[in-house]
């Protein structure tokens, strides 16, 4: 997978100072163009055959993990089921985040490991509805915990978001709540295949028909890639330090 790399802030075409940079032909090209004409660019990335490719990849994946996890050696051990079950959610936000940002850099291998542990954890609230680390009892809960509430899921991106102002942490933490949206969105949206949605304070959805979660799976990526760069965090990734923001 290959990302789209900022090279505006490093590159010797461009010159703050003259307000001007190169085109590809050497012809002087204002900077203010150039700025645009690599947004947009970095937006076309988001749909480029690398990305496509990897985001069918991922529809792939999840129509032969879960046909997988159907079988009856599988299906008759319950902790190997619920681990195999865990481990899917945590390849599907990992895979999601990678379509994403790319890899390109070690610290995107990181992210993209952290995305797949948040997407995993997300089910330790079984445990703590159940009040007992007892996997019969997590599983067999009355109610749905409430890390599945998916209304849950705007209001923690914003909340950390908020609190990453508040800190004033650097620019390069700025795609942690939307590693926090993927990574939660997924996890729902495969399990609203068999419960639906649990949108608070109106209830639960229907079951989500299964061509609608893989198609949503897929495209997720794309859509987190559009609302990164409709928010100017793909400027921030790209501008403030020259990393690959797109496969």
């Amino acid at each position: 997978m290959q990302g789209f790399y900022s090279k505006l802030d490093s590159s010797p075409s461009s010159s703050p100072l003259l307000g001007v940079g190169l085109g590809r032909d050497g012809a002087p090209v204002p900077l203010s163009l150039a700025v645009e004409t690599e947004k947009a660019q970095a937006l076309l990335q988001t749909f480029s055959s690398a990305s496509l490719l990897a985001s069918a990849g991922l529809g792939m994946f999840c129509v032969v993990a879960d046909h997988a996890l159907q079988l009856s050696v599988i299906q008759h051990h319950l902790w190997l089921r619920a681990a195999l079950d865990n481990a899917t959610h945590g390849l599907v936000g990992l895979w999601s985040w990678a379509v994403v940002i790319g890899l390109r850099k070690k610290s995107d291998l990181y992210e993209v490991l952290l995305a797949g542990l948040l997407a995993s954890i997300i089910d330790l609230d079984h445990f703590y509805m159940a009040g007992s680390l007892s996997l019969k009892a997590a599983v067999s809960l009355p109610q749905r915990p409430p890390l599945h509430c998916s209304s849950l899921i705007p209001v923690l991106c914003l909340s950390l978001r908020f609190l990453m102002w508040i800190g004033r942490l650097k620019d390069a933490w700025c795609s942690l709540p939307w590693m926090l949206f993927i990574s939660m969105a997924t996890h729902h949206v495969r399990d609203a295949v068999r419960h639906g949605l649990w949108v608070c304070p109106f209830g639960n959805t229907a079951p989500l028909p299964y061509w609608l979660y893989v198609s949503t799976t897929a495209t997720l990526p794309h859509l987190c890639s559009v609302l990164m760069y409709l928010t100017g965090t793909r400027d921030v990734i790209s501008t403030k330090h020259g990393v690959a923001i797109d496969v």
